[in-house]
């Protein structure tokens, strides 16, 4: 469905939907009855620019807008089958609770994928997996600065002294990924560690947050995390822009100028490909 998306699309480009009321246009701000609102005018604005969507399960459920988001996958699905959801919902529990985030993910909201921290192992991913066509993001190289605390930690090993988030991206790669529905979340601003992700995981997604508002570099992105042969992707990349592109004007124009940056920044991703 990713591949697809990219290339109907044409596009690398995710565009996450983390709506703050408080920087909502000038005619709607504050009002978080207007969250389905502001949203569904993005989606339609960008639909036919991006490889995915990531709505941003927090910035719902603060508002008690839990509902909107369940009317607002239910129109992404309709104004864009094509285009895979992740639901940013960062989960990371036992077993029993897991079976439970992942009928919420999977069920309640008809998500595509969800990312998930995976720092209680194996038994805390494998009840997502258990959808079959799903998909899940795992936390690796973040690009939070107290990431530092623990994903670029040593740990002890009979491979040596692999960081944290390589060891993750190890398992990603290989032994937790039984069905292929395993990707990677690094940020955008870490090029470097996007780059040894990609060494040790060459095939997996990556979702790259980062670029626009948080800084992160478009063209070193591309460079470090896309994989290619033959003209066709072999480690594909979803990087994400969130703010630079949903208040990109405070104005009634919120849309079309929400289109215009996410068009430039899709082209300035492909552009980045050679």
């Amino acid at each position: 469905m990713l591949s697809a998306a990219e290339r109907q699309n044409n596009s690398m480009l995710c565009v996450g939907l983390d709506p703050e009321p408080t920087k909502f246009p000038d005619r709607i701000k504050g009002d978080s009855n207007k969250i389905y609102d502001f949203c569904a005018a993005i989606v339609d604005a960008t639909a036919d620019l991006v490889n995915s969507f990531k709505p941003q399960i927090a910035y719902f459920a603060a508002h008690r807008a839990e509902g909107q988001l369940e009317r607002l996958m239910e129109h992404m699905r309709r104004v864009a089958p094509q285009v895979p959801i992740i639901l940013d919902a960062k989960r990371g529990d036992i077993g029993s609770t897991a079976e439970q985030y992942a009928i919420e993910a999977f069920e309640r909201y008809g998500a595509d994928a969800v990312t998930l921290s995976p720092f209680m192992g194996w038994d805390s991913v494998a009840p997502y997996l258990k959808y079959h066509g799903k998909g899940a993001f795992l936390l690796c190289r973040t690009s939070n600065p107290g990431g530092d605390d623990l994903q670029n930690q040593r740990l002890a090993s009979v491979d040596g002294q692999p960081l944290l988030y390589e060891h993750v991206a190890r398992l990603a790669q290989g032994p937790w990924n039984l069905n292929g529905q395993l990707g990677l979340v690094v940020g955008a601003t870490y090029p470097k560690e996007i780059e040894r992700v990609r060494e040790l995981a060459p095939t997996v997604p990556l979702l790259i947050p980062g670029v626009g508002a948080q800084g992160g570099d478009a063209a070193a992105t591309v460079k470090a995390g896309l994989r290619e042969r033959d003209g066709a992707t072999t480690g594909p990349i979803i990087v994400n822009s969130s703010r630079a592109i949903l208040y990109a004007s405070n104005g009634d124009d919120f849309a079309a100028a929400a289109r215009r940056v996410a068009l430039q920044t899709r082209e300035l991703l492909q552009a980045s490909r050679a």
